[in-house]
């Protein structure tokens, strides 16, 4: 968000978005979405069930503004831990085909429409972590969530987990510090043209993430 130079303040536009005008384009757009979005998710759901057990949505208890947990909602792309022997799968292991398919189209994401209704997410934002990472930033890197967690952010569009921990919350902080309209318009087109392209945005930490530790110079690719 740009700050005038006279003044060193946020322009009133820039504050009117951020404190109404993000949050109402937010309901409005998901509102609108939810429809269509129901018509590639509920049969998702249906392949998810009958390709593996278990429930078709992951929910998880993530941080939200403030910190605030809030429980987020996917379709479900992975597989038991284990195989039937006892043994251990890795991560990548058990991503399931059709999982794979989903997530290079971001259909999986699509139940956040859910969240965002609720007030606990944005379109637009840094992406909501894991609960046990909070204890672990610093005074700077918990400023990303002085906003609310997005499905998409400038982060996941600009190297996503190719980037180092501190990379990525450097960029979620100057999202924080930016965010504005035409950044979120910006954003949102550099999300799409990913899409298409099938580059995805929502590698999940556990998949090809390791995990975050505190401390810097952390390789976010796994």
């Amino acid at each position: 968000m740009k700050k005038t130079e006279e003044t060193g303040k946020t322009p009133a536009g820039g504050r009117l978005y951020r404190a109404f005008g993000k949050r109402a384009l937010d309901l409005l757009f998901a509102l609108l979405l939810l429809p269509p979005a129901a018509l590639l998710v509920l049969p998702s759901m249906a392949i998810v069930k009958a390709q593996s057990p278990g429930p078709a949505l992951f929910i998880q208890r993530r941080p939200g503004r403030g910190g605030k947990p809030f429980l987020l909602f996917k379709l479900r792309t992975m597989i038991s831990r284990t195989e039937k022997d006892g043994r251990p799968l890795s991560d990548m292991e058990r991503v399931t085909g059709f999982g794979r398919f989903i997530r290079a189209l971001s259909i999986d994401e699509l139940p956040q429409l859910l969240n965002i209704l609720k007030g606990d997410m944005s379109f637009i934002g840094p992406r909501p972590l894991l609960m046990q990472y909070l204890p672990l930033y610093t005074p700077a890197q918990a400023r990303r969530h002085e906003v609310r967690p997005g499905i998409s952010g400038w982060a996941q569009v600009n190297g996503r987990n190719a980037l180092s921990w501190d990379e990525k919350f450097a960029l979620d902080v100057w999202y924080v510090d930016h965010l504005s309209l035409r950044l979120d318009l910006k954003i949102i087109g550099m999300t799409i043209r990913r899409v298409l392209n099938r580059e995805g945005i929502n590698a999940d930490e556990g998949v090809t993430m390791r995990p975050f530790t505190g401390g810097g110079g952390q390789a976010g690719h796994g």
